[in-house]
């Protein structure tokens, strides 16, 4: 393969269900793409499990559909790039046959994360800035040895979701510093495996099944003979260590370099600014490296867009009265001139990280409110929820001047002004749609020596659709909302809590 025919880089991004193989040109404009969905179950309350088999048969498809939309000679691919969903576990057995995979969503070791919690929780955020959580990777795999020692016994390689697809790829037990650092696994800062930390989730005999750890944008292996029959890409292709997947949305919509802010308003609220040293603060959720003096400093939870995906499943799409139904809900806020004494909505249909018994619900609702009134209440709790992680990241000493809004919500006509006017900075929406295949394409570029480094990567291939100023008139107006969403938050806890505490009766 020579460097002249080297036009293209393929991203992969692998989610909860969907897996999306991307093809970009070298200024990162989108060339082709092919998506499939795939199946979760849950054999138990609280259990999300998935069949690894299908996930690298979807790959393969997904892949192949790609490369034949975009109509393209596969030695024309530079090198394949992976992003996906951090946490989680995914185990190979001794022969490097799938054993098990757990997705982000499992919460089956609750009760196992406050005995760590209470036992080791300020020890291990002292060494990997993490405390403890249900999907967390070391967390899972100490919930399988306590509770399925047959399993744990003929464990033999553990990976997170996209070092799965790279082991097809390439046949290479590999992972990179961006999953390990953001499942709990590094010490910190340096990002690297540690005995210490292994002991105190009580996974002292686990070393042996911890994955070759390199950089993500370092090459892990090449394409086999089988993979490339497989998924239609050429033997020996490259590919790259790849990305946990916020990371990767990050840079593919054109944040990564210290300073940048990046907020995702998809199925979690996703809120990172980017540090040459990572920000060591018990309230902050966690911190994601990726390479020397690249950190990001994360804070999340599953409260964003996906409050408007179940009210549009649920209210809006009923019988199939409506075409375009995000569109609707958009025009019905558009309607709607903001009041003092509008009604709130907490997003918390899925929860909280502040609390699991955390309820959802619109609250000061009055007679002469109308659906548009209760749709822009959804729409500015999801916002004011993004604000209180910013506010922690902010009381942690972490800066920013303007941030990138990507995920779904940055579609909206009326989100990424109401971001802007809310946090006071400006807002751009990147140009991407797929910013998390561009993310790893653009680590492609860094490792193939396409482009010299991220700064360059993020330059040539990342574009701002469009920038959105903060509305000063519109600042107390917001302030004034903040203040009284953090007073109804604090005031419902003990309902909920009574609520949680009724439901397990």
């Amino acid at each position: 393969m020579t460097a002249d025919r080297q036009k293209y880089v393929l991203g992969l991004d692998a989610g909860n269900t969907v897996i999306k193989a991307v093809l970009f040109d070298l200024e990162g404009r989108q060339i082709a793409m092919h998506a499939l969905d795939g199946q979760s179950s849950t054999p138990q309350p609280g259990h999300v499990e998935r069949d690894l088999n299908e996930l690298w048969a979807n790959a393969g498809v997904a892949i192949s559909g790609c490369i034949e939309k975009a109509g393209i000679d596969p030695s024309e691919i530079a090198g394949v790039g992976c992003a996906g969903h951090g946490n989680g576990l995914y185990l190979l057995d001794k022969d490097d046959q799938p054993l098990v995979g757990i997705q982000s969503l499992d919460t089956r070791a609750a009760d196992l994360t406050g005995e760590l919690g209470a036992a080791a929780g300020d020890r291990l955020h002292e060494l990997c800035l993490q405390k403890p959580w249900p999907s967390q990777t070391p967390v899972l795999l100490a919930w399988i040895k306590k509770n399925r020692p047959e399993i744990y016994a003929q464990a033999g390689t553990l990976l997170l979701c996209k070092d799965f697809i790279t082991n097809r790829l390439t046949g290479e037990r590999v992972s990179e510093i961006s999953d390990m650092s953001g499942c709990g696994l590094a010490r910190m800062p340096d990002a690297a495996y540690d005995d210490d930390l292994l002991d105190l989730y009580g996974l002292e005999d686990a070393r042996n099944l911890l994955p070759r750890l390199i950089d993500p944008a370092e090459i892990a292996g090449h394409v086999t003979v089988k993979a490339a029959k497989a998924t239609g890409l050429a033997e020996g292709t490259p590919v790259i260590g790849g990305y946990f997947d916020v990371v990767s949305s990050a840079l593919g919509s054109g944040a990564g370099l210290p300073g940048d802010a990046s907020i995702i308003a998809g199925t979690w609220s996703i809120n990172q600014v980017f540090s040459q040293i990572p920000v060591v603060n018990k309230d902050v959720f966690m911190v994601s490296a990726f390479g020397p003096g690249h950190y990001v400093n994360i804070e999340a939870s599953a409260t964003s867009a996906a409050n408007l995906e179940w009210y549009v499943r649920e209210f809006v799409e009923r019988g199939g009265h409506h075409d375009d139904p995000f569109g609707f809900c958009n025009r019905l806020v558009g309607e709607v001139t903001p009041r003092p004494d509008d009604p709130f909505f907490h997003p918390f249909l899925y929860g909280s990280g502040q609390g699991a018994d955390f309820r959802a619900g619109f609250y000061g609702l009055a007679g002469w409110h109308g659906e548009g009134h209760v749709l822009r209440a959804l729409f500015e709790g999801v916002l004011l929820e993004h604000r209180r992680h910013i506010e922690i990241l902010r009381s942690a000493g972490v800066q920013f001047d303007r941030a990138i809004l990507s995920g779904g919500g940055s579609r909206s006509p009326h989100w990424p002004q109401m971001f802007a006017d809310c946090l006071g900075v400006p807002i751009v929406v990147a140009e991407a749609s797929e910013t998390g295949a561009l993310g790893a394409a653009i680590g492609v570029a860094v490792a193939t020596g396409l482009v010299s480094d991220y700064e360059q990567g993020i330059s040539q291939m990342t574009r701002a659709r469009q920038e959105f100023q903060p509305a000063k008139e519109m600042k107390g107006h917001y302030d004034k909302r903040y203040e009284i969403y953090t007073a109804l938050t604090r005031a419902l806890k003990p309902i909920w809590h009574n609520l949680q505490t009724a439901g397990d009766l």
